[in-house]
């Protein structure tokens, strides 16, 4: 069963996609009274300037370099690809993003320099249609878990809301194993999912910039999203 805590850490993190960096910047600097992280998706720009970001804000960052076959927008290839997230680790970034399912080798050379520069590591999975069984669920945080990565993310798409309790039940397994874990639901039946996770032991949730698009399906606004966390500590 799984238990609200009254300790909960209501992390939030805003979510900055656009084409051209100044934008990114400016998204990312609007986000930052109501962030407590700022990621950066890095495969949102043609040219993205890592050192930009890490000079230009005050909140610790999160690089995402999101590929296109897990629903980002890098083509390119995964030395290069992942190689810039590489970059962003050794530059100064709080966290970086690296999927699951990426090239192994590779994956873990990231999490060796991350790890080397005091950067913490997300290994993240998404199903941007459906949600898994509760065994493929498991099998797939046991993955993460043995990654050597510090942090893992399950995203899914809720297509009802028996999806969201299947997510939300893995932080109990989380915390059995002592394993950082992002997990909610995508889309509107999910959006409940966001709000929730952070009180039942998850690492972080994501929302969208005030002024910009959404990266992902039922993404909250920020501030609409700090907003319930300030009416929910008001309660504890």
């Amino acid at each position: 069963m799984l238990n609200v805590t009254t300790s909960a850490v209501r992390r939030l993190c805003v979510s900055i996609a656009a084409v051209t960096q100044a934008e990114a910047l400016t998204l990312a600097r609007e986000s930052e009274p109501v962030a407590d992280v700022i990621e950066i998706r890095l495969d949102s720009m043609t040219h993205p300037d890592i050192a930009l970001f890490l000079n230009g804000l005050a909140k610790p960052l999160l690089f995402t370099n999101r590929p296109a076959w897990e629903g980002g927008s890098c083509a390119g290839e995964e030395k290069e690809r992942i190689g810039l997230l590489k970059k962003a680790a050794e530059a100064g970034a709080a966290y970086v993003d690296i999927e699951l399912n990426s090239d192994p080798t590779l994956a873990t050379e990231l999490i060796a320099a991350a790890r080397a520069n005091n950067c913490r590591t997300i290994v993240s999975w998404h199903d941007f249609k459906c949600t898994a069984s509760r065994q493929a669920l498991t099998e797939i945080f046991q993955r993460q878990c043995r990654s050597g990565a510090n942090i893992g993310k399950i995203v899914t798409t809720a297509r009802c809301f028996q999806d969201v309790f299947r997510v939300l039940a893995l932080q109990e397994q989380a915390a059995e194993l002592g394993f950082p874990l992002i997990a909610f639901c995508m889309g509107q039946i999910g959006m409940i999912s966001r709000v929730a996770t952070t009180d039942l032991g998850g690492y972080m949730t994501y929302a969208a910039p005030d002024n910009g698009p959404a990266t992902a399906p039922g993404q909250l606004s920020a501030s609409a999203l700090r907003a319930i966390f300030t009416e929910l500590g008001h309660a504890d």
